[in-house]
């Protein structure tokens, strides 16, 4: 009996040591697949619909943030007979013009071809604040736009038109008359041929403005012309302009009547 029970003694301790050495073997393999990395995820069915992934926004940076500013527009090119080039003041841009020489401080005035035209009374100009005889015929008074006043001359030939107007300078004014009359003067060049240029013939100050009195020559024909400018209390000053071409050279002396006769209204 004895041997049995030692037997059955033996069995239970090999049974117990046996339950403990897989206990040690299962924690070990724990360890083990505790230790390595987790798998990803299988990959998502090709039927599924993944979940949008959140779109990160970058910060701005400092050169993102400003708004662009948009480049200068460049300054408009003046067309044919502008007064004024881009980038240069109307007195350099005068300077500048060879169709136009310096004016000296004063030119007396020669006598002109002609006898002086009779006048009819005065044209008063309400907008320019001045008043411009009103010559009698071979003259007549026309259309007045674009100017506020005009007469003119019958036409000769191919020849451009003498006429005698009136209007608000059309160009930048100075603060004085003198360089304001020698940049009318300049803008007259508009209304003559192409390649006209100018010989002073007189230059003198009259009441309230100035008075000048000019050649102009383009190729072998030429024209004489005045400008008086005036400050008439508007906002721009007065301008009279008158033209008389070669084709009708004894109506020169006219300018005369014109340049002494222009009035201020009162």
């Amino acid at each position: 009996m004895r041997d049995i029970y030692r037997m059955l003694a033996v069995v239970a301790a090999l049974a117990v040591a046996g339950t403990g050495v897989l206990a040690i073997a299962q924690s070990g393999r724990a360890d083990e697949a505790a230790a390595r990395p987790v798998a990803a995820p299988p990959a998502v069915p090709a039927s599924s619909t993944p979940s949008p992934s959140p779109t990160l926004t970058p910060s701005p940076t400092p050169s993102s943030a400003l708004t662009a500013t948009p480049a200068p527009t460049p300054a408009a090119i003046p067309s044919p007979g502008a007064s004024i080039a881009p980038g240069y003041t109307a007195m350099e841009a005068l300077a500048a013009d060879r169709r136009v020489p310096k004016l000296p401080g004063r030119v007396k005035l020669r006598a002109l071809p002609g006898k002086p035209i009779k006048t009819r009374g005065v044209i008063r100009d309400a907008k320019t604040g001045v008043s411009v005889p009103r010559l009698r015929g071979p003259w007549k008074r026309y259309g007045a736009a674009p100017f506020t006043s005009r007469q003119v001359l019958p036409p000769a030939g191919r020849s451009p038109r003498g006429m005698l107007v009136s209007c608000p300078v059309p160009i930048e004014a100075q603060k004085s008359l003198r360089d304001t009359a020698q940049l009318a003067a300049r803008w007259t060049l508009n209304h003559h041929p192409k390649g006209a240029v100018i010989r002073w013939l007189g230059a003198q100050p009259v009441k309230k403005g100035w008075s000048l009195v000019y050649q102009v020559r383009y190729g072998k024909r030429s024209s004489v012309a005045a400008v008086v400018v005036l400050d008439a209390g508007r906002a721009k000053p007065a301008l009279v302009f008158v033209t008389i071409p070669d084709t009708h050279k004894k109506r020169w002396a006219d300018i005369r009547r014109v340049t002494s006769g222009v009035r201020v209204l009162g």
